[in-house]
């Protein structure tokens, strides 16, 4: 997930910068901003694994991480791309994944 995100980053600098209107690129930095920072909080579940008692969590967290990249940044991806607004109505689904993982996460280490 960091890699794509790397990826998908450079597409945008490289790529679109001079196709897209400012704030569509501020759009699409939002996204691959959001989709490192929870490749890393991915990394911290997978290290957390065997380490706590509350692997279900952990679980649950990497799930849920994993549907706020898709849902958000995704959602973020297509819209400042194409410009189809109403892509942005998904983009709050993956906030909600968002915090639902990070309260996992939190609860699992919590119990460490």
């Amino acid at each position: 997930m960091a890699g794509l995100s790397v990826a998908i980053g450079a597409f945008g600098a490289h790529a679109l910068r001079a196709r897209l209107e400012p704030a569509r690129i501020a759009t699409f930095e939002t996204a691959v901003q959001y989709h490192m920072l929870h490749a890393l909080a991915l990394l911290a579940a997978a290290a957390l694994m065997g380490r706590v008692q509350s692997q279900n969590l952990l679980l649950a967290s990497g799930w849920l991480f994993a549907a706020g990249i898709f849902l958000f940044s995704g959602s973020l991806y297509a819209l400042a791309v194409t410009g189809i607004t109403w892509l942005g109505a998904i983009t709050p689904l993956g906030g909600v994944a968002f915090i639902g993982g990070w309260l996992c996460l939190g609860m699992a280490a919590w119990k460490m």
